[in-house]
């Protein structure tokens, strides 16, 4: 199959269905996927267009769908149905360990299919956990697939100088649902796709996927895309002026290459004897 013409990046929060949890459950215990309510899916849509040898990304719509306005059955059927048409590379930070599995195993509560996510190669496709081309779960790739310590997202994003989770969490998303204070979570939902969108990006770059001019123009027509934006939903305003006023290395723009890319010349490398005993 031909690879994405689409970038999705997706997260979900979620509270405890009350209506499927064991009587007896430790209240202390995370529940199991299935065990969770959606509240809200949040998501950037942004075209995938070639860049020389590597990628851009132009974003298309950064939103929230939330169960203030339609059903968890609703919701789910949009995010299959968005995966049909678009046919996208997805994008999640733990979306292996949670945001998917809570996809799936709540389909099966409404009586839901998923045709094109499961028309890919098994080998190759959404399911295949090595694969990065159709899913790319940042939190799994970082840690080299559970080799090294995970990195939650509020850490990974502020050691970027991003954000991170400065309008939010999502211990207070049940409670913020209960007081039917669904704009807050959406707020806080859409906070959390950036900092996984631009955490991508700079993974994208470092993997080669993009060059540094396609991770500049993409960072451009992002925040292009925010300034538009600032007025209608303001939070998206407060997102660029925080990672723009950041002092960490490098928060916004990688350096231009100097000379031809690859390699670090050989004096730069350390010579054998320097480590070898």
């Amino acid at each position: 199959m031909a690879n994405p013409l689409h970038l999705l990046v997706l997260d979900l929060e979620t509270r405890p269905d009350t209506a499927i949890l064991p009587a007896d459950r430790d209240p202390s215990t995370f529940p199991k996927p299935i065990q969770h309510e959606i509240v809200t899916l949040g998501f950037l849509l942004a075209r995938i267009e070639r860049d020389g040898q590597g990628e851009r990304y132009a974003v298309r719509k950064l939103g929230a769908a939330s169960m203030a306005d339609r059903s968890e059955r609703e919701l789910l059927a949009g995010f299959w149905q968005m995966v049909d048409k678009q046919k996208p590379r997805l994008v999640t930070w733990n979306g292996r360990g949670f945001d998917v599995p809570v996809l799936k195993q709540r389909s099966l509560l409404h009586g839901l299919s998923a045709y094109q996510w499961h028309r890919l190669d098994p080998r190759y496709g959404y399911d295949f956990r090595y694969e990065v081309n159709w899913h790319c779960d940042l939190m799994d790739v970082l840690s080299d697939n559970g080799a090294s310590p995970r990195l939650s997202l509020d850490e990974a994003a502020r050691a970027l100088g991003l954000p991170g989770k400065w309008n939010g969490h999502g211990s207070d998303v049940a409670e913020q649902a209960h007081a039917g204070d669904f704009a807050a979570i959406d707020r806080y939902c859409e906070g959390d796709v950036l900092n996984t969108f631009v955490l991508y990006l700079r993974w994208a770059y470092f993997s080669t996927r993009m060059t540094v001019t396609g991770h500049n123009a993409t960072v451009q027509n992002l925040l292009d895309y925010l300034e538009r934006e600032r007025d209608k939903r303001p939070h998206l305003g407060e997102f660029a002026d925080r990672w723009q006023a950041s002092e960490r290395p490098c928060p916004l723009f990688v350096p231009e290459v100097q000379g031809e890319p690859g390699p670090q010349p050989s004096e730069a490398h350390l010579r054998s004897e320097d480590v070898l005993p």
